[in-house]
């Protein structure tokens, strides 16, 4: 199993904006046949700081998640800027 652990601190402003297209792709993801697992946490003392949470069942699946449309469609609106910081570790479950 591999996991995906992604900090973001997303721009106050674009907060909205920014739910509107993670929450989308999570949904999609999910229904991926090697994906089992996509959350989304929210920071309680800073609203605007956002961890996700993925696993998958090996590397080749987590590689194919960035090969569909909707991680595109995240990749792109997520180049508009409304990401801060970006913190992130891949790797095998130990």
């Amino acid at each position: 199993m591999v996991n995906v652990i992604v900090i973001l601190e997303v721009d106050p402003t674009r907060v909205d904006e920014f739910l509107e297209v993670i929450t989308e792709n999570a949904r999609a993801s999910r229904e991926e046949p090697g994906c089992l697992r996509f959350e989304i946490n929210r920071q309680f003392e800073q609203p605007n700081l956002f961890a996700l949470s993925e696993s998958y069942v090996d590397q080749a699946a987590m590689e194919a998640h960035y090969q569909t449309p909707h991680f595109a469609v995240w990749r792109e609106k997520s180049a508009t800027g409304f990401i801060v910081k970006r913190w992130s570790v891949k790797g095998p479950v130990l």
